[in-house]
């Protein structure tokens, strides 16, 4: 087991949670697309509040992203279509690496590709790098190789990509992040648990879109996006107590939550950790909120420890809580 990152918030609860070999200091994470390292938002509070941040996705190649308009907020959440954009794992390398140690916690990676060897390389290429604990690999990008269907809508191109990304990196734990977009997420969980994958992240957004009557045209230039935001919350809660009733292997809940209540619907669903995404828009603060709401709702059952709340609502529940 690997040393504890940082101390836990609350001294007299211990809010740590496991995720694999990774141990983090409480159960709240950045989602990846909303927070890259966090220095933004370093401005308004402590990033350290979190128990992890996850970067936003890195390809092999620099990508320009969507044109705009590629963003609009619905009654429900944020409708988005960014194509992800960024700089590529080279940039990645030579100037974002060098600084995430400096983090006031653990830094997650993200991984999208397009390809199975897309993903292998570039997880591969992170492996390593000082201030990485884990690496979560977007399994919702367009796959080239199968006429660009999505891997995680597919078992065995789940599979595939974990399999070829665990053969090739060996010293953080891998997690992989799956698509709400399936009539059944149990089979997709167990393939990425049998390949390897040592988390899995539920959910990613949702297919959608908008239409501008007025100029008869979809709003996003993109015409569809992926939707976030407490629109789906209900959503990725129902993924999440299916999965863990499947896999054995963690899971890290998401999915529209704003406020601790949100997040314990999650954790006692079935996920050991949850992540805040879209809510850091509206309220940097949500973090403190979350932390503050399940420190309270563990003395109020008398339970020491977070992970007692993992599971506790589904009765097949398939995970380890201690």
């Amino acid at each position: 087991m690997e040393p504890m990152i940082g101390a836990a918030l609350e001294s007299d609860l211990d809010l740590s949670v496991e995720l694999g070999a990774l141990r983090l200091r409480n159960p709240i994470i950045a989602a990846s697309g909303c927070y890259n390292r966090g220095a933004e938002f370093g401005r308004i509070m402590d990033v350290g509040a979190y128990g992890a941040v996850t970067l936003k996705s890195v390809t092999r190649e620099p990508r320009l992203g969507n044109e705009m308009p590629r963003l609009l907020s619905t009654p429900g959440g944020l409708l988005n279509a960014i194509g992800l954009q960024g700089p590529g794992i080279a940039y990645f390398l030579e100037h974002e690496a060098p600084k995430l140690q400096s983090v006031p916690t653990a830094v997650i990676a993200s991984v999208a590709g397009f390809s199975v060897g897309e993903f292998a390389e570039v997880a591969s290429r992170m492996d390593g790098i000082p201030g990485i604990v884990a690496i979560e690999l977007d399994v919702s990008c367009p796959n080239v190789d199968a006429e660009g269907a999505c891997f995680a809508e597919d078992p065995s191109s789940t599979a595939a990509v974990v399999e070829a990304v665990k053969a090739r990196v060996t010293k953080v734990p891998i997690i992989a992040k799956l698509t709400p977009n399936v009539s059944d997420i149990k089979p997709v969980a167990r393939a990425a648990e049998a390949a390897g994958a040592d988390a899995l992240s539920l959910i990613n957004s949702l297919r959608g879109m908008s239409v501008d009557v007025d100029r008869a045209r979809p709003w996003l230039a993109n015409s569809s996006g992926g939707l976030t935001g407490p629109a789906i919350r209900p959503i990725g809660v129902y993924h999440v107590w299916q999965a863990a009733t499947a896999v054995k292997i963690p899971i890290i809940g998401m999915g529209g939550i704003e406020n601790g209540r949100d997040a314990l619907e999650y954790l006692m669903a079935g996920a050991t950790a949850i992540s805040i995404g879209t809510a850091n828009f509206r309220d940097p603060l949500a973090p403190l909120h979350v932390g503050e709401s399940i420190a309270a709702e563990l003395r109020k059952r008398s339970f020491t420890r977070v992970r007692s709340l993992t599971g506790m609502a589904n009765p097949d529940f398939a995970g380890v809580r201690a």
